[in-house]
């Protein structure tokens, strides 16, 4: 039996993440998701192709002083998460992650998910920088070409 897209994505998040076994990732669930939709609406964005999902974007506006917390590793991205204050200005923006089923990559499908959201939370919120914790050579490079689409500057949080 073949695995639906819903289940693909799950086992692709399992996979790249393996948020389940760094407690210090943040494990998307559904209370988190909804919480995320509190912070602002567009922070969760998914493109759906017949059987389900085949593409989900995260995105985690937050403050510069955050921001700065999390590329010093001062704090984790769970704290980010937990840290981030509903009905808050935010000046920064967390690209916390990006996911693509292998049959629907280089389509432009997170990129064009990513620059929607984005323009949506700009629309509410002064953001001044993107930041990222990569886990892949391919994750860097699309956050640098989003980063100039945008004309933001981009932050990477570098492992310890």
């Amino acid at each position: 039996m073949s695995l639906t897209n819903f289940e693909q994505m799950i086992q692709l998040a399992d996979e790249v993440f393996a948020s389940r076994s760094d407690p210090k990732q943040l494990d998307v669930n559904p209370e988190v998701l909804d919480h995320l939709r509190k912070l602002h609406p567009a922070t969760v964005s998914e493109y759906v192709d017949g059987d389900g999902p085949v593409a989900w974007v995260l995105l985690i506006p937050t403050t510069t002083e955050l921001m700065n917390g999390f590329l010093k590793n001062e704090i984790s991205e769970k704290e980010l998460y937990e840290l981030t204050p509903l009905n808050k200005t935010f000046e920064a923006l967390y690209l916390c992650s990006a996911m693509v089923l292998k049959a629907y990559r280089r389509k432009g499908i997170a990129k064009h998910l990513t620059l929607k959201a984005v323009e949506k939370i700009r629309k509410d919120h002064p953001i001044k920088a993107l930041f990222v914790w990569t886990f892949s050579k391919e994750g860097l490079i699309a956050s640098e070409a989003l980063a100039k689409l945008i004309s933001l500057p981009l932050y990477q949080r570098i492992a310890k």
